[in-house]
């Protein structure tokens, strides 16, 4: 027994059936996280390695060489890239999409244990850690006082850091802003030489008095007390006042050889908002909280220290949330306009309260539903999942369309309630199976789809798959029951009535349509060569249509990274970031101005240097500028220019989208010469600035640090009795401090730095004046040098598996991704570069290709599964393939779409075209199929074609612009979030309406061409 019959002989089980999906569905959706993309675990994990005062050359041949070498053999590796830079070694490893990290970081971690060994002593041990995008700040927050920087950091970290670390998600709090204090005993070298001391018996004295060791235990009756001996310094006081031992008996105090103060040290990193000195501090989530749950509770804590702290100012610089909320809001009112038409469109083509209700009864039932589904099986509330649901919510009622028109039909026939629910739902009901099982199944190909594109668009394959199962069981089960009941045909209608405007367009519609396609059929080959021309015409907008990986999302905000030569003093950076934020200030878009200088970066690998500084420009709504985000940042760029001798980025935020995953567009250039690869990076950016759309084109051998060299001669040493790294060490340890033990005070621990005094690092002249200790004096280290000079040599050695290159990035404005990338590598194919150099081009046009290569597969992979579910429909392999004939229509469809509203070809574009190969299908499959069944009842080819092209006109016509009203919306692009979901709609409506227009009457054309032997023979004997 099928189960409409069911439903309409049980209608109080279906009812309570339908409950119980609500109540579940409710329970869900108040139960269901909330974020903006699905998690994404990110394949890459990085081993770090720190090998202090060796030059990048070093660090690359000693450390990062055998570390590769090993690590290369890391099973489901991708690609590795490492960077050798001053005393550090980075080696990033790329993984395969969904390989266990776990796995793999215990795989690296046996490789790194293997060429441990034949690592410098000096090297720290490697460090294996995964990157976790949970580790990017959640919020960024800027605290203030009405006191001294000193007195707010005091607050801060007094009251304010333990507060936010203990709200329940939190995952770390860290400060950058704030000062730290330091112990510095600044040796006086000639008063050390006057006293016969030694700089190392200096450093043996501070180290052996500040002490505090357990040193066994003491009997005491029937008791053992543990004995501590404590010799700690208490005050500033205790050690200036040190006592030191003379070879001939006599004692001095420190003071007496050495200054002793307690300073901040030196000033290497300050944030200010808005010109005001403040704390900055970043907050990150633990993993498998919700980033929305965890900045609600922020900021009701934030609240609560407000109050509490009158003197104290709070300001949230980036919270991920208010982004996050605007978006999902934004599409969910999309989703509930677009479902609001869809209703109103129903209503004017029925004409009947009753019927319409029971139409849009099914909408929300079905998206109830749905987020139970959602919910069991593990998927949060998402940009992706929401625009699934809006992607869906016109065609939910599809199926629910089909069925009850069949059944208002019969019942304008004279059928009963009872009968006519059975006899017009068990008509279609195969129909509607196979069109919602073609929609279903384009969604199958996408498991095939591989990284970024697989893991966004996974979630949303699965919520319209779930939306439409049930939408399904609803058109089957609910649609019927209540046909049964409240469905009522009231003959006395007539066209006086308020929709008789409506009903009198829809006649001359139809009677213009049955005229045409009596044109269409007597002229076939004329119909079909228009629908190939048609088609042809339309590929040819693909040469004016670009090409993006995913759109960039308009946020708000605006980074500017500040890179000065690498030798720049902070107080340089911070007055060239001063002018800076007095031109920002002239940006009438600009509503705050966050600034930090010494810090460079955010993240996994944040860079902390003086001749760095990051400037973050907050705008205003988008509800209150004419201009985007990128407008502003193009604008900003231009303004920085003429800033001579500093390397100045601009670029919108991405902290939600994928822009800031890789540039636009990067070129790598391979070989082994450092200097031949100097020579041609400069040759490409030269060309790449050239190209119209290119902006921040820079090099990554761009920039050389002078680097002062200073050789030992071996021979001098030894006469004099030293080593190469003796010397190194005592010349480091007076030049830039060593720091030997630390001061408690106060339940705090400052450290207690030792260095030369300042006359030391006056000049390159002194230096060569220092007095060295040996065991037969002292000697200048001028003498013990074989050579001491400035030289140029590179910042940062990259290298990409296991070679070296040079990567010159860029970003893109004004022009598509696909068509800058073109003339880049036009470009690059005029360089002849020399044997062993080659040139990879990669960044987002290398994901670009890769997705559209991977989606292109899954579309041909869709197209055959549609085929196959509807030739087991039809038990015939001739009429699906007629009904094919509409993909063709619809990828013209589009393209004039996309070419009209001028948005490019892009991932979610292509996924709505995979999609549009299940949806443009089922307006032929409702055609073609009732053409069979009158054909089935006697009637002529001929007369079955048109009767059916008449009677299944009203619900083609509503199912479409059912669909393309609930997208309409979404397709505007309006609001937070839209950029990503905008052109998926875009394409789905242009090629739904475009194939529709063309389906009514080129499909049925197409029929009588593949059944022309039978047309022959009806229309000879319409003669006789």
């Amino acid at each position: 027994m099928k189960i409409s019959n069911i439903s309409i002989n049980r209608p109080v089980t279906v009812i309570m059936l339908t409950l119980i999906v609500i109540l579940l569905g409710v329970v869900s959706l108040l139960n269901l996280s909330v974020d903006l993309y699905p998690e994404i675990n990110v394949p890459v994990a990085i081993v770090s390695t720190s090998y202090s005062g060796a030059g990048p050359q070093e660090i690359e041949n000693l450390v990062t060489r055998p570390l590769e070498g090993s690590l290369a053999t890391v099973s489901g590796l991708t690609d590795i890239t490492s960077q050798s830079s001053e005393g550090n070694s980075i080696v990033i490893l790329m993984f395969d999409f969904g390989i266990d990290m776990e796995s793999a970081a215990l795989e690296m971690r046996e490789k790194v244990d293997m060429v441990k060994t034949f690592l410098p002593d000096d090297a720290t041990a490697p460090r294996v850690f995964k990157i976790d995008p949970n580790a990017m700040p959640i919020m960024t927050l800027s605290i203030n006082s009405k006191g001294n920087i000193e007195e707010t950091q005091a607050i801060v970290e007094d009251k304010i850091v333990s507060r936010l670390e203990r709200i329940e998600g939190i995952a770390s709090v860290n400060l950058s802003g704030g000062l730290s204090q330091e112990v510095v005993v600044e040796i006086d070298q000639l008063a050390l030489n006057m006293y016969n001391l030694s700089f190392n018996q200096l450093k043996s004295v501070l180290i052996s008095e500040n002490i505090n060791l357990p040193s066994g235990e003491i009997e005491r009756g029937d008791k053992k007390l543990p004995l501590r001996i404590v010799g700690e310094f208490e005050s500033i006081e205790d050690i200036s006042n040190l006592p030191i031992l003379l070879s001939d008996g006599s004692v001095i105090r420190l003071k007496d050889v050495a200054k002793v103060k307690l300073v901040n040290e030196d000033i290497s990193n300050i944030n200010r908002l808005n010109g005001e000195v403040s704390i900055g501090v970043n907050l990150s989530k633990q993993t498998d909280y919700n980033t929305v749950k965890v900045a609600q509770l922020v900021q009701e804590e934030i609240a609560k220290l407000e109050k509490e702290l009158d003197d104290v100012d709070i300001e949230v610089i980036y919270d991920a949330s208010v982004f996050i909320n605007r978006s999902i809001s934004n599409v969910a009112a999309s989703g509930i306009i677009g479902g609001f038409l869809a209703v109103l469109i129903l209503y004017l083509f029925l004409r009947n309260v009753r019927t319409t209700t029971v139409i849009a009864i099914s909408i929300p039932i079905s998206i109830i539903a749905t987020f139970s589904l959602i919910y069991f099986y593990g998927i949060t509330l998402n940009l992706m999942t929401l625009g699934g649901l809006a992607l869906g919510l016109g065609m939910l009622v599809d199926n629910s369309i089909v069925v009850l028109e069949n059944i208002y039909r019969y019942r304008d026939m004279g059928y009963s309630r009872v009968d006519a629910a059975r006899e017009g739902t068990n008509e279609v009901s195969m129909a509607v199976v196979a069109s919602t099982l073609t929609t279903v199944a384009v969604f199958l190909p996408i498991v095939f789809v591989e990284g970024v594109t697989s893991i966004l668009f996974k979630e949303l394959a699965l919520t319209v798959t779930f939306s439409l199962l049930a939408s399904l069981v609803v058109a089957l089960t609910l649609v019927p029951m209540l046909s049964s009941i409240i469905l009522k045909v009231d003959h006395s209608v007539d066209e006086k009535k308020r929709f008789s405007i409506f009903d009198k367009g829809f006649e001359k519609v139809q009677n213009f349509y049955q005229r045409l396609l009596k044109i269409a059929i007597r002229r076939r080959k004329i119909t079909i060569a228009l629908g190939v021309g048609i088609f042809i015409l339309s590929l040819g907008l693909l040469a004016f249509i670009g090409a993006e990986f995913i759109p960039s999302m308009d946020e708000g905000s605006i980074e500017i990274s500040v890179d000065l030569p690498n030798s720049t003093r902070f107080e340089t950076t911070l007055d060239l970031v001063d002018k800076m934020e007095v031109d920002l200030e002239q940006i009438a878009e600009i509503e705050s101005i966050y600034t930090s200088v010494g810090t460079s970066g955010m993240g996994f690998i944040q860079n902390i240097s003086g001749n760095t500084g990051a400037i973050t420009a907050k705008l205003v709504a988008r509800s209150e500028r004419d201009k985007t985000t990128f407008e502003v940042a193009d604008e900003i760029r231009e303004m920085y220019k003429d800033y001579a001798g500093a390397q100045i980025s601009v670029s919108a935020t991405q902290n939600q989208g994928f822009g800031a995953m890789s540039a636009p567009i990067s070129i790598e250039l391979k070989g082994d010469n450092l200097d031949v690869l100097k020579d041609y990076s400069d040759r490409i950016v030269e060309l790449a600035k050239g190209i119209e759309g290119t902006r921040e084109v820079s090099s990554s051998l761009e920039e050389e640090q002078d680097e002062l060299v200073l050789a030992i001669d071996r021979e001098k040493a030894s006469f004099y009795g030293v080593t190469g790294a003796s010397v190194a060490q005592y010349v480091r340890d007076l030049t830039k401090g060593t720091t030997l033990t630390n001061y408690k005070t106060d339940g705090q621990e400052i450290s207690i730095k030792v260095i030369g005094d300042e006359s030391i690092r006056g000049s390159i002249d002194d230096l060569r004046n220092l007095m060295i200790e040996t065991p037969y004096g002292l000697v200048s280290l001028d003498e013990l040098a074989s050579r001491l000079e400035v030289v140029k040599s590179p910042i940062t050695i990259t290298r990409s598996n296991q070679a070296r290159i040079v990567t010159i990035s860029m970003s893109t404005f004004g022009r598509d991704l696909r068509s800058i990338s073109q003339d880049v590598e036009d470009g690059l194919k005029q360089m002849v570069l020399p044997d062993g150099y080659s040139y990879y081009v990669g960044g987002q046009n290398e994901d670009l290709v890769e997705s559209f290569a991977s989606l292109a597969q899954a579309l041909v992979l869709a197209i055959l599964l549609v085929y196959m579910i509807m030739a087991s429909q039809f038990e015939n392999i001739k009429y699906p393939l007629i009904i094919m004939f509409t993909l063709p229509l619809a990828l013209s469809g589009s393209l004039i779409a996309l070419f009209i509203t001028g948005r490019l070809i892009s991932v979610p574009a292509i996924i709505g075209v995979i999609m549009l190969a299940g949806i443009v299908v089922n307006n032929a499959i409702v055609l073609v199929d009732y053409i069979n069944t009158l054909r089935s009842k006697g009637k002529t080819l001929k007369e079955a074609v048109l009767e059916a092209s008449r009677v299944r006109l009203r619900p083609i016509l509503m199912t479409t612009f059912t669909t393309i009203l609930g997208l309409l919306p979404m397709s505007l692009g309006i609001g937070e979030g839209a950029e990503t979901t905008a052109p998926l709609a875009t394409v789905v409506i242009g090629g739904l309406l475009f194939s529709t227009i063309l389906t009514i009457v080129f499909i049925p054309t197409v029929y009588l061409v593949f059944n022309s032997k039978k047309l022959r023979e009806e229309e000879a004997l319409e003669k006789l």
